[in-house]
C-alpha cells in the first residue's frame, strides 16, 4: 500500500516544476501563468529505502521492488475558489481524492516570477488556501445538515451519529480552526472519514526556496516552520530547481551535485520521510531469491492485516508469520543465520508489524 499525495498551493509558487522533479516527467506544464496545469497529473515514484538494497544483497533476490508514492499536481487555487473562482470547483473536487497535502509554499524572492498577490508571503498563502478549504467544508456541511432533517425525526441511528460529528466540525470551522483538530473516538473514526471533509486531510508545508537556501533554508521557511509547528503540523525545505536539475542527472552525478550543493540527501526523500511520518506508515520487507520487496502499511497494522497487503487470501488464511527484525537479518546474514542464532520469531495473528520486519507469511488456501 502506498499513499497518494496531493501537491497544492496558489499560482506560480513551483509546484509543477516540483512535481516534474519528483516523477521525473514533463507531464506538468511549468509556465510563469496562473492555471497552466488544469488537468491533475499523476505519477508514481519509487520510495527509496537503503535497507532494500541490503536485503536485496543478502537474499541474492534478482528483483528489488520498492514501496510506491502517488503524487497528483492540483491545478492552482486562487481566492474565492470555494465559490469557484478560476479553478476552484475542479481543485475542491481533485483534493478530496488524495491522502494528504503538500501545500507548496513560495518562500523565495525572484522578480521574473509573478505571485498571483504581487507579494511573497508564505503564512499569508497557506492562510489563503486553509480559509478556502474550511468555506468550502462549511458550505457541505450546511447542505448535508439540511438533507438529514428528515432521517433525524425518524431517528435514523446513522443518520444521528453524522448530524453529531457534523455538528462537531461546523462549531470548529466557525470558530476558524480546520476539521482535522476535532478529537474523534474509535467508535466514531470510520463515520468521520466518510465525511470527507477537505480540512481533516493532514498537511505538510513544502518551504519552495531560492538554491542558495537549500541546505538551511531562510526567513520565510523560517515563519512557515513557526506555523507548522503551532498547527502541530509538518514542514520540510525543498528547492524545486535543484531538485528539477537533480532529475535529469546519472545516479553518481546526481549525488556528486548534491555534495557540490552541501546537501546530505535529494529533497524527494526528505518529502517521502515527511509524507511517511504525516500518515504515520511504516514499511515491512519480504525477501528470497526471485525478489527483494518494500510494502507499506499503517503503524499499528496485525500480522493478518499486513498479510492481506500482499494478497486477500493471505489474511484470510492466515495461520503466522515468520519474523526477523531487519537489524538481526544483517547481522546474521539472512534468513538461515538468523535461524541458527534465534533471531526468527513466529507471531500470531495479534502481533503488530513493526519497521523494518523481515517477513514470511504462513497461510491457509
Amino acid at each position: 500500500m502506498g499513499f497518494k499525495m496531493g501537491i497544492v498551493g496558489l499560482p506560480n509558487v513551483g509546484k509543477s516544476t516540483l512535481f516534474n522533479a519528483l516523477t521525473r516527467t514533463a507531464a506538468a506544464q511549468a509556465a510563469n501563468f496562473p492555471f497552466c496545469t488544469i488537468e491533475p497529473n499523476v505519477g508514481e515514484v519509487a520510495v527509496p529505502d537503503t535497507r532494500l538494497d541490503k536485503l536485496a544483497e543478502i537474499g541474492k533476490s534478482k528483483q528489488i521492488i520498492p514501496t510506491r508514492m502517488t503524487f497528483v499536481d492540483i491545478a492552482g487555487l486562487v481566492k474565492g475558489a470555494s465559490k469557484g473562482e478560476g479553478l476552484g470547483n475542479q481543485f475542491l473536487a481533485n483534493i478530496r481524492e488524495v491522502d494528504a497535502i503538500a501545500h507548496v509554499l513560495r518562500c523565495f524572492e525572484d522578480g521574473d516570477v509573478t505571485h498571483v498577490e504581487g507579494r511573497v508571503d508564505p503564512v499569508a498563502d497557506a492562510e489563503v488556501i486553509e480559509t478556502e478549504l474550511m468555506l468550502a467544508d462549511l458550505e457541505s456541511i450546511e447542505k448535508r445538515r439540511a438533507g438529514l432533517v428528515r432521517k433525524l425525526k425518524g431517528n435514523d441511528k446513522e443518520a444521528v451519529q453524522q448530524d453529531r460529528l457534523l455538528a462537531q466540525a461546523q462549531a470548529v470551522l466557525e470558530e476558524g480552526q480546520p476539521a482535522r483538530v476535532v478529537e474523534v473516538s474509535e467508535e466514531d473514526a470510520r463515520a468521520w472519514k466518510l465525511l470527507q471533509l477537505l480540512t481533516t486531510k493532514p498537511i505538510l508545508y513544502v518551504c519552495n526556496v531560492d538554491e542558495g537556501s537549500a541546505a538551511e533554508g531562510n526567513d520565510f521557511s523560517a515563519a512557515v516552520a513557526k506555523m507548522a509547528e503551532e498547527q502541530g503540523a509538518a514542514s520540510v525545505i525543498i528547492s524545486a530547481q535543484i531538485e528539477e536539475e537533480i532529475s535529469q542527472l546519472e545516479e553518481d552525478e546526481a549525488e556528486m551535485f548534491l555534495t557540490e550543493m552541501g546537501l546530505e540527501e535529494a529533497g524527494l526523500d526528505r518529502l517521502i520521510r515527511a509524507g511517511h511520518a504525516l500518515l504515520k506508515l511504516e514499511t515491512y520487507f519480504t525477501v528470497g531469491p526471485k525478489e527483494a520487496r518494500a510494502w507499506t502499511i499503517r503503524r499499528g497494522t496485525s500480522a493478518p492485516k499486513a498479510a492481506g497487503v500482499i494478497h486477500g487470501d493471505f489474511e484470510k488464511g492466515f495461520i503466522r508469520a515468520e519474523t526477523i527484525a531487519y537489524d538481526d537479518f544483517v547481522a546474521c546474514n539472512g534468513e538461515q543465520g538468523s535461524k541458527e542464532a534465534g533471531k526468527m520469531r513466529s507471531e500470531g495473528k495479534s502481533y503488530i508489524v513493526k519497521d523494518g520486519d523481515v517477513l514470511h507469511f504462513l497461510f491457509n488456501t
